[in-house]
């Protein structure tokens, strides 16, 4: 393996993807890219009942460096030769594509994301860049959820 595609989006389970990620690719003394993917809109807060909340175009911010941040921070430690990448659009759809475009031997991503549904098994990222890809993806299982915090999630 030369190249590790890692895609993180800051949390746990992104985490935990890139600590995987990582340790793979310093053992296939291979290049990491860890790419971030950012939405293209954000959806204005609006209480009056029926209007429709406006969208305004997503800028980049301080909030969207931060797991590319910390992914640096690690891959420091560990001795890792990374790049790194904020892309802006769907998910799955531009981490597959950026894949594509470096040639990534391998796909990282965790089965977990910052959705409503955490107690789910496998994410909609993850299974979407899993049915999109036709390189090798490997889903990172988060730990276990305690049983109190999946239930807090889901109400």
């Amino acid at each position: 393996m030369k190249k590790i595609l890692i895609a993180t989006d800051g949390s746990d389970s992104g985490h935990e993807a890139v600590e995987f990620g990582l340790e793979l690719a310093d053992e296939q003394g291979a290049w990491a890219h860890i790419v971030h993917v950012a939405p293209v809109v954000d959806v204005m807060p609006y209480s009056n009942f029926g209007f429709i909340a406006p969208a305004l175009p997503h800028e980049f911010d301080e909030r969207d460096y931060e797991p590319l941040e910390r992914a640096v921070e690690l891959a420091t430690e560990k001795g890792v030769r990374i790049e790194t990448k904020l892309l802006k659009g769907k998910p799955a759809d531009e981490i597959v594509a950026y894949g594509d475009s470096i040639d990534a031997d391998l796909i990282v991503v965790g089965s977990r994301g910052h959705g409503a549904f955490t107690s789910a098994l496998i994410g909609s990222v993850s299974r979407g860049v899993l049915r999109e890809s036709r390189r090798p993806v490997l889903i990172v299982r988060s730990a276990p959820v305690p049983a109190e915090v999946a239930k807090a999630a889901v109400a």
